[in-house]
């Protein structure tokens, strides 16, 4: 393994030292993200590296099984990104689901806060003690409302103007 990361090229291996989870405690789940892809970028090009070039030796070596002896170092490297890419995918996992409590959270304090308790609404014996909020019918207004309206009164007009003329 050793062997491996020290012949990875300069941005290869930062790329790997980025997914220490020294490196990755203060990333939030956005920059998360985008590690995560850049790994999964790597990983890819190096597994269909090491499938074109594995292919490639097969009719060279004549044997499946000598091209694949043949093509060791891409699978290592293959290997190396898999083994990156399940530390990032784990550490965004958990940062999502910290994220997804504190939104929870957030959600159901607005919800209380938006809701009043019934120990708030005192002692009125069972009754309503206000007579609540005027209601308003808001389709009324809206452009929708008013061509219905305004077609329905051409009908109607057309209509009435037929039976004069009879």
């Amino acid at each position: 393994m050793k062997k491996i990361l020290n012949s990875l090229s300069e941005e290869e291996f930062v790329l790997i030292r980025e997914t220490k989870k020294a490196q990755m405690a203060d990333l939030d789940e956005d920059k998360l993200i985008k590690l995560h892809t850049r790994i999964r970028r790597a990983r890819n090009k190096h597994v269909k590296l090491y499938r074109q070039e594995g292919a490639a030796k097969v009719a060279d070596k004549g044997a499946r099984g000598a091209g694949k002896s043949a093509n060791i170092r891409n699978s290592e490297k293959a290997e190396v990104f898999e083994a990156a890419l399940s530390r990032v995918s784990s550490q965004l996992a958990s940062a999502a689901r910290a994220s997804a409590r504190e939104l929870k959270g957030e959600r159901l304090a607005r919800a209380r806060s938006d809701s009043p308790s019934f120990s708030e609404l005192g002692d009125s014996n069972g009754k309503v003690g206000s007579s609540g909020k005027a209601r308003v019918d808001a389709t009324r207004k809206s452009s929708g409302r008013k061509k219905f309206e305004a077609s329905t009164i051409a009908a109607g007009a057309r209509r009435q103007a037929k039976k004069d003329k009879r």
